[in-house]
């Protein structure tokens, strides 16, 4: 973001030839509760956005058909950016006149909630703007109040380092200790400042039916997505956004989601991925056994293991996991 700032801060700054900018939007709204689901600890918890199609394909599709229509119309030139450039959607939404932006910073609609999903058209056509969006948050503040990890240090202000969409979808190393135990049983992406909206009584459902949600992917069992390889991966999540993210980041956040179920019977599954290939899911795997397991079973573990450990982090995971003083037995265990 730092380095194409001068693109984001002015859209002319992408292209010049640019007079116009259509913003067009299109309802998502899951069909259930999202945050029902974070309370079956023993089931994976997957943003609604992507129990379906990757709707970059489907809103793209749309937006060159409409692109395409205005370019027949006469000389006229169209870019259609779809989550693709550095494109401020959000803020060209709000200028439209579609929504505004909540204090969960995303986009909000009177007729939609905030179950939406973005594009955009620059043209070189004129047309005449529409009023902007106007702020009808009021004192509400169940979005800031829900966050699991307080990603929000002010209405309108979100720090991504500390959100569970980032933290399980785009960071690519381990994830802060801090953070793992909010994020419960959310093994890709997190929808709880969404969910709450009062706005959402209005939401309609997606009248695409490209976008109608997978029933598989709607709370997968955390035993099975943890004995995914790269293949049977990119097989169950073909053509959503989570293939997107990868196996191992996908695994590192299901061994999270496992050590957090408070699951003995899933202690096997993370047991089993103590030799995975990715040491991001080895270090994860460490740390969901030192919850599950009983300390002389993390010890002997430790024993089989750590010593042809080669990675630093995951080295780091089991010295955590079997620290001198056991805290649940107040025993001291070897080092």
């Amino acid at each position: 973001m730092e380095e194409r700032a001068d693109q984001r801060a002015s859209p002319v700054g992408l292209w010049p030839g640019l007079r116009s900018i259509l913003v067009l939007a299109m309802s998502y709204r899951p069909d259930d509760d999202p945050l029902d689901l974070t309370t079956r600890t023993d089931r994976g918890a997957i943003a609604a956005y992507a129990r379906r199609r990757d709707y970059h394909e489907v809103l793209k599709g749309k937006l060159k058909e409409l692109g395409g229509y205005l370019s027949a119309k006469g000389d006229v030139r169209v870019k259609v950016f779809c989550d693709t450039a550095p494109v401020m959607e959000k803020t060209l939404a709000e200028a439209a006149g579609l929504g505004w932006q909540g204090k969960h910073t995303v986009l909000l609609s009177r007729e939609h909630g905030n179950w939406l999903l973005l594009g955009a058209i620059y043209t070189s056509a004129e047309f005449e703007p529409d009023a902007p969006g106007r702020d009808r948050c009021g004192s509400c503040r169940a979005c800031l109040d829900i966050c699991p990890t307080d990603a929000f240090p002010a209405p309108y202000r979100l720090d991504a380092r500390r959100c569970i969409s980032y933290l399980t979808i785009e960071h690519a190393g381990p994830i802060a200790e801090e953070f793992r135990t909010a994020i419960g049983n959310r093994v890709f992406g997190c929808d709880d400042c969404l969910a709450v909206c009062p706005w959402n009584k209005f939401a309609r459902k997606a009248a695409d039916a490209r976008l109608a949600a997978r029933a598989d992917l709607g709370a997968p069992a955390l035993a099975d997505l943890a004995e995914l390889d790269d293949a049977s991966f990119r097989k169950l999540f073909a053509g959503t956004p989570v293939k997107r993210t990868g196996r191992d980041r996908f695994l590192r956040n299901v061994m999270i989601a496992i050590g957090n179920s408070g699951d003995p019977d899933l202690a096997d599954a993370a047991v089993g991925r103590l030799g995975d290939a990715s040491p991001l899911v080895r270090g994860m795997a460490v740390w969901a056994c030192g919850l599950l397991l009983e300390p002389d079973a993390v010890q002997a573990l430790h024993r089989q293991h750590e010593p042809t450990e080669t990675d630093s982090h995951v080295r780091d995971e089991w010295f955590a996991a079997t620290a001198l003083t056991d805290t649940r037995t107040g025993e001291t265990s070897p080092a």
